[in-house]
């Protein structure tokens, strides 16, 4: 397969795909023009890559599953081990993405949107970490 049937068949854009052999994900045999040809196991490849990202994995942690997933004698505990992780990085961005909320939901309730310049949101922007005005 080539680049483009390859991005077809993985919903992955060809510059992804390019980036991951860039980076050593993936290692397409080159023909002798020098286009790259993807064997059914480097579209297998890219396609668990594309769905480790989807899960948010970062780029090293797609590396480790995926020498996981090639090494037979793999323990399950290691591959539990990144998700958990992985889970534990969720988990405390959805608190942080919470609180964000919370906070900008009330700055929207108090803030009268009408043609007065006073505006709750700009004053609570405006205040420095200190807790003063900037």
């Amino acid at each position: 397969m080539n680049i483009s049937q390859t991005a077809t068949a993985t919903g992955l854009p060809a510059k992804t795909i390019r980036y991951y052999e860039e980076i050593g994900l993936i290692a397409p045999a080159r023909a002798q023009n020098g286009y790259r040809r993807f064997s059914p196991s480097d579209v297998h490849k890219l396609g668990f890559l594309a769905r480790a990202r989807e899960l948010g994995f970062s780029i090293e942690e797609c590396r480790a599953l995926l020498a996981l997933y090639e090494d037979q004698s793999r323990a399950s505990a290691d591959v539990k081990g990144i998700a958990e992780k992985h889970l534990q990085d969720i988990d405390a961005k959805m608190v942080k993405l919470a609180a964000m909320r919370a906070t900008l939901a009330d700055l929207v309730s108090r803030c009268s949107g009408d043609h007065r310049p006073d505006c709750p949101i700009l004053a609570d922007l405006a205040i420095a970490q200190g807790g003063e005005e900037a």
